[in-house]
């Protein structure tokens, strides 16, 4: 393999670990639950975070790179990429599902934060009552349907259920949120702001019946922050 690649593929190893910080910072995970991941531009491989290791000892070279399958590999068999390899994170088949059938996903995200599960919890989508929600995801916040951890069912609910929808984040049913962006550090902003909105509605909710905001309106906002918004 090339040394471009092999620099590339160490880039991304560096940012999706740093990544992992931001989890914590927000209060997104706890114990060694949740991960990051990120496809490498131009190739059939992902990185993830390794299964069941703190988020404190993580370092860029405890990174999995893997095939889009999910299958673990290696640069040229000589340890470049960590040897021995550790275990993928247990969420790895429905990362790499996303990415084989939505190719413009960059990044991927899997919290259990607090609020957004809870609604998971329940299978109730998040209503667009805020306009933040229709700046970030053009709508309500979906449910995707129960899946067992294991094999690629939940990244088949993923895709399901985001592939006609604005929304970067999906709550799967009993089990917490899923996010996407064009890159890792996207899919983390909406893991984010998923679970504020998440926090602020059901905090209206105590209080009485939450607007609605007008489907027009929705995507007024939603056009203008994605496409003006910003530098």
């Amino acid at each position: 393999m090339s040394s471009e690649i092999l620099g590339i593929i160490a880039r991304i190893r560096e940012e999706v670990c740093a990544l992992h910080a931001e989890l914590t910072r927000y209060e997104l995970v706890v114990w060694t639950a949740g991960n990051v991941s990120a496809r490498v531009p131009g190739r059939e491989l992902m990185v993830i975070k390794p299964s069941g290791v703190s988020y404190d000892d993580l370092t860029p070279e405890q990174m999995v790179v893997t095939d889009l399958y999910g299958v673990p590999v290696d640069s040229d068999g000589e340890g470049e990429w960590g040897n021995p390899l550790l275990s993928p994170s247990s969420d790895t088949a429905a990362h790499a599902y996303v990415y084989r059938n939505m190719r413009d996903v960059g990044g991927m995200v899997h919290t259990h934060s607090t609020y957004a599960t809870a609604w998971a919890a329940r299978g109730e989508s998040i209503p667009c009552v805020l306009t933040m929600m229709s700046d970030e995801f053009g709508g309500s916040i979906p449910v995707g349907p129960f899946a067992l951890i294991g094999d690629d069912s939940i990244g088949q609910g993923i895709v399901e259920t985001l592939k006609n929808s604005n929304s970067p984040a999906v709550l799967m049913q009993n089990h917490g949120p899923f996010t996407i962006g064009k890159d890792a550090r996207s899919a983390v902003k909406a893991a984010v702001m998923c679970e504020e909105v998440a926090r602020t509605v059901h905090v209206s909710r105590q209080l009485g019946e939450p607007l609605p905001i007008d489907q027009g309106h929705i995507e007024s906002l939603y056009a203008r922050y994605q496409n003006v918004y910003g530098q």
